[in-house]
């Protein structure tokens, strides 16, 4: 009878193989190796789904996540491609995310450069990405208002806030005239 002798059928998607198991049946060592290869392919996307599940992350951080947990490069790379075919994975969708959230904690776009950089987004996304950055000299001209509480700074004070706003990734260019701007209008303040 036919339930005697097929037990379950393990399909492989990416490949398009199939693999019928049955009771007796003896496999080949190619068949047990394809068989470990797509029981690791499949592990593999499992482990991404649930990494990205906590967190959104770009292509490069998830693969270099899924090597970190003993994963081969393949098939990391073989997930993080598999989860891009889904549109689960977007580094240009995260790239503009990242670009929102750094902005809307003050930093300028020095400082959002290097974490795209960082965060391993390529970096012919960063300018579509950079394009949503608002007009900043508010958010600068208010951070130089918090470190300079004088109406007339010294020396000292003005480097000190210009070497803090230049950590923050804001420009020499923009620094100056938002210290411009701030000496011509300190009363307002």
């Amino acid at each position: 009878m036919w339930y005697n002798t097929v037990l379950f059928s393990l399909s492989s998607f990416s490949d398009g193989g199939f693999f019928w198991l049955y009771v007796r049946k003896e496999l080949t060592e190619a068949e047990l190796d394809t068989l470990r290869a797509a029981s690791e392919r499949s592990r593999c996307r499992q482990r991404a789904l649930r990494i990205i599940g906590t967190r959104a992350m770009s292509v490069k951080e998830l693969t270099d996540r899924l090597k970190e947990k003993g994963e081969s490069p393949e098939n990391a790379e073989d997930a993080a491609a598999w989860l891009e075919q889904m549109h689960l994975l977007d580094d240009a969708q995260y790239a503009a995310m990242c670009v929102r959230h750094y902005a809307a904690k003050g930093y300028g776009v020095g400082r959002i450069r290097s974490e795209l950089y960082r965060r391993g987004i390529p970096r012919e996304l960063w300018d579509d990405a950079l394009q949503e950055l608002p007009e900043q000299d508010e958010q600068i001209d208010t951070l130089l208002r918090r470190r300079l509480r004088s109406d007339t700074p010294d020396r000292d004070e003005l480097r000190r806030a210009s070497d803090y706003l230049y950590r923050r990734g804001f420009g020499r260019d923009e620094i100056r005239a938002a210290i411009a701007r701030y000496q011509d209008n300190f009363e307002e303040y």
